[in-house]
C-alpha cells in the first residue's frame, strides 16, 4: 500500500470485528497501527519492542471514547511515542434496539455518547495535531443505517445520521489545512456487533413487542449471514490509496447498488422496501 498519508494509524474499537480486522490488514502493510480497546492496557516499552519489527507492528492501548480524560491520554501516548498521527478511524460504537417509545432518554443517550460523541471526541483531540502536521486523513465509520433508517433501530440509526452529517461539514471545514475527511458505510457483515447488541428496558414488554421481535430476528439473521469484515476492509483500505478520497464509500454490492438506486426513487418507496425487509 502507499503510505500517502503516513505510517502511524490510530483505530476505536479495535479489539474485534471491522476494528481489530482493519488493525491487522493494515499491520501486515508496514503500518503502525494503535488500537483501542477499554480492557487494553498500557505496556513497557520492552513489551512495545516484542510485538514491534520494520513491516510495522499493532499496539492496543486503553481508551474509552465516552470520557474526555480517556481520550485526551490515549491521544497524547501515541503522539509522543510517535511525534504524529497520520490516520485516524474513528470505528468504536454499538447498537440498541427498541421502539423510540420504549427507548428511555438515558439508553438514547448511551447510544449517541459513543457512536457520535465518542467519534467527536477523537475529533477533537487529534485534530490540533493533524493542522500542525499540515496533512491526515480522518475516516469514520458510519453505516448504511446512517442512510436508510431501520426500524426498532431508531437511535442507532439516528447516531449514525449525526456522524454522516458531522463527516460531510468537518471535511469541507478541513479542506483549507490539508487534512483529507471520508467514511465507510458498512451494510449486514458478520462480526461480534451482533451478539454485543442492546435491548432498550422496555422492548419485552411493549406494545411493539410482536413487530419488534420480528424486525430484529430478521436484521440478526442477515448480519449473521453476511460477509466478514473483509468487504470493509477493503473500502478502507482504498480510502487510505487514495489522494483524493470521496465523501463515502458503502461496502457490499447490494448496499452499493441501493443507495445509488435511492438518488431516482421516492422516500415513500423505500421506506416500503425496507419496512418489508425489517
Amino acid at each position: 500500500m502507499k503510505k500517502i498519508y503516513g505510517d502511524v494509524v490510530l483505530i476505536t474499537g479495535a479489539s474485534s470485528g471491522i476494528g481489530k480486522a482493519t488493525a491487522e490488514f493494515l499491520a501486515k502493510h508496514g503500518y503502525k497501527v494503535y488500537g483501542t480497546s477499554r480492557k487494553a492496557y498500557f505496556e513497557t516499552e520492552e513489551q512495545v519492542a516484542a510485538t514491534s519489527d520494520s513491516s510495522g507492528f499493532i499496539k492496543m492501548i486503553p481508551l474509552d471514547v465516552c470520557s474526555d480524560d480517556s481520550v485526551k491520554k490515549a491521544v497524547s501516548y501515541v503522539y509522543e511515542k510517535e511525534g504524529h498521527i497520520d490516520i485516524l478511524i474513528n470505528n468504536a460504537g454499538f447498537g440498541i434496539a427498541g421502539s423510540v417509545e420504549d427507548t428511555s432518554p438515558e439508553e438514547a443517550f448511551a447510544q449517541f455518547n459513543t457512536n457520535f460523541f465518542g467519534t467527536h471526541r477523537m475529533l477533537r483531540a487529534v485534530l490540533p495535531i493533524m493542522r500542525k502536521q499540515g496533512k491526515g486523513l480522518i475516516i469514520n465509520v458510519s453505516s448504511v443505517a446512517g442512510v436508510f433508517p431501520i426500524p426498532f433501530q431508531s437511535m442507532y440509526s439516528a447516531s449514525k445520521y449525526a456522524v454522516e452529517s458531522m463527516t460531510e461539514a468537518l471535511r469541507m471545514e478541513l479542506k483549507p489545512f490539508g487534512i483529507k475527511v471520508s467514511m465507510v458505510e458498512p451494510g449486514d457483515t458478520r462480526t461480534g456487533f451482533t451478539d454485543q447488541r442492546l435491548y432498550a428496558k422496555d422492548a419485552q414488554n411493549s406494545v411493539y413487542k410482536k413487530y419488534f421481535t420480528k424486525s430484529v430476528t430478521s436484521m440478526e439473521k442477515s448480519e449473521r449471514n453476511g460477509p466478514g469484515p473483509h468487504v470493509v476492509v477493503k473500502e478502507i483500505a482504498r480510502i487510505i490509496n487514495s489522494k483524493n478520497p470521496p465523501i463515502r464509500v458503502t461496502s457490499g454490492f447490494s448496499y452499493k447498488l441501493f443507495v445509488f438506486l435511492k438518488r431516482f426513487f421516492p422516500p415513500r418507496f423505500i421506506q416500503f422496501v425496507i419496512s418489508k425487509m425489517y
